[in-house]
């Protein structure tokens, strides 16, 4: 049996995530409310290369995954 220091068993390569452990599909956006990715980028993060994800991480602070407004209540499902 080899020596091999305990920090060196533990240690694991973790793809690099935007994922806060809020997973919640906004029904109007179609955005996690959490992380701002879509469902499909969620689904494929971890086939995508590590520019892709990059690409998508920078790219998150401009997306509004949650409206920040009322919308509108029961009037407004009437109408729609």
């Amino acid at each position: 049996m080899t020596d091999v220091p305990s920090s060196v068993v533990w240690k694991r390569n973790e793809i690099e995530s935007p994922c806060v452990q809020i997973c919640v599909i906004h029904p109007e956006t179609r955005l996690c409310t959490g992380c701002a990715r879509s469902i499909d980028e969620i689904g494929g993060w971890s086939r995508m290369s590590a520019e892709e994800r990059r690409a998508i991480m920078s790219d998150l602070p401009n997306r509004d995954a949650a409206p920040k407004g009322r919308r509108g209540g029961r009037a407004a499902r009437l109408k729609r």
